[in-house]
């Protein structure tokens, strides 16, 4: 009961945050930083139950946008780039307001290349998946108060948010962006 619990706030902390709040700001440390390439694709995107229609293509370029907003900020002179794939998305129909406001979903992997080793950071892709933000219609729903692509932008910088932070942590615990891990590989 007690992890059902922490497992709700956590979500709802999650979604409490708008992603692209924070843009305006220095963007956080991520070391010797810079994105080359921010390739996503979405062959195999599931749209969930009750979902609005949107095309690959739409849900290509939301994440690709978001992305290069998020990290075009970062200007190291070490070379990355990310892989993402779209897994699954909901994007929120209109609901009955105060009984039945469906929230949207985004589910992505994403795989981390250094340029420099040519090798990938992320042995396996990291999922990240994010709902949108409260703002968007705790209440009433974002179906009755976004556009499906307004949704899709939201659900991307959130994503593109997740990603950065999933980032920082890496590079704090393992030195993916300041040299840390060359220096370990080198000392072994």
């Amino acid at each position: 009961m007690l992890r059902q619990s922490l497992i709700l706030i956590g979500l709802l902390v999650l979604t409490a945050c708008n992603g692209a709040r924070d843009l305006a700001d220095a963007p956080v440390p991520l070391g010797d930083f810079n994105l080359v390439h921010n390739i996503a694709v979405a062959p195999k995107a599931v749209k969930g139950p009750l979902s609005r229609e949107v095309s690959e293509e739409v849900l290509v370029k939301a994440l690709t946008d978001a992305t290069e907003e998020r990290f075009g900020r970062y200007s190291g002179t070490r070379d990355y780039h990310f892989g993402m794939s779209i897994e699954g998305y909901v994007l929120a129909q209109p609901g009955i307001p105060l009984v039945f406001s469906p929230k949207s979903i985004l589910i992505i992997n994403v795989t981390v290349w250094d340029d420099a080793k040519n090798k990938k950071l992320t042995p396996k892709p990291h999922q990240i998946t994010v709902l949108e933000s409260l703002d968007q219609g705790p209440v009433v729903g974002s179906g009755y108060t976004k556009s499906a692509e307004e949704q899709l932008k939201n659900l991307a910088q959130n994503a593109a948010k997740q990603l950065e932070n999933y980032l920082v942590q890496q590079n704090k615990e393992n030195g993916w962006f300041d040299g840390t891990a060359d220096a370990a590989v080198a000392a072994e």
